[in-house]
């Protein structure tokens, strides 16, 4: 059985998506330990390959018990979209941009926030403070839950 994808995309793919991919991994394994038919994956619009994750990211992820510090940026490609059973971005820029350059897969591309059921666009936090991290990743943290309970329920 093939594993279904779920991709992550901001702008760099050095703070909010490498963190919402870490933060899902960690999600998956402690609500649905029995599942390992998804995998998480992390890209950014406008993303300089092979950067790595901002300090401040690992840092404050560190705090949680993940590791992200060997996570490497990549720029998103079309098959990437084409991949991917859902496509969750950080704001509705991200969104709109993604729509439009791929329409065929326009049903399954959302923001976080708005697939999760609150909507609403996640601040980036690059070059700000590591509480401002802190309060981001605890709100990726909730989105990423709500969200994976969500899309396990449309797959069972």
């Amino acid at each position: 059985m093939a594993k279904k994808k779920i991709l992550f995309v901001c702008t760099g793919n050095t703070c909010r998506s490498a963190m919402a991919e870490a933060l899902a991994r960690l999600a998956l394994e402690e609500l649905f330990p029995e599942r390992d038919d998804i995998e998480f994956v992390s890209a950014g619009l406008a993303a300089l390959p092979d950067s790595e994750a901002s300090p401040q990211a690992v840092s404050v992820l560190k705090e949680r018990g993940i590791d992200l510090s060997g996570h490497r940026s990549t720029q998103i490609s079309p098959e990437d979209i084409e991949e991917a059973s859902l496509v969750l971005t950080m704001t509705t820029f991200h969104r709109d941009n993604l729509r439009r350059a791929a329409p065929e897969a326009a049903e399954k591309i959302y923001t976080l926030a708005e697939y999760a059921g609150s909507g609403g666009d996640i601040p980036d936090p690059f070059g700000l403070s590591e509480e401002t991290y802190r309060i981001v990743a605890g709100e990726l943290n909730a989105l990423v839950r709500d969200a994976l309970h969500k899309f396990l329920r449309g797959q069972t």
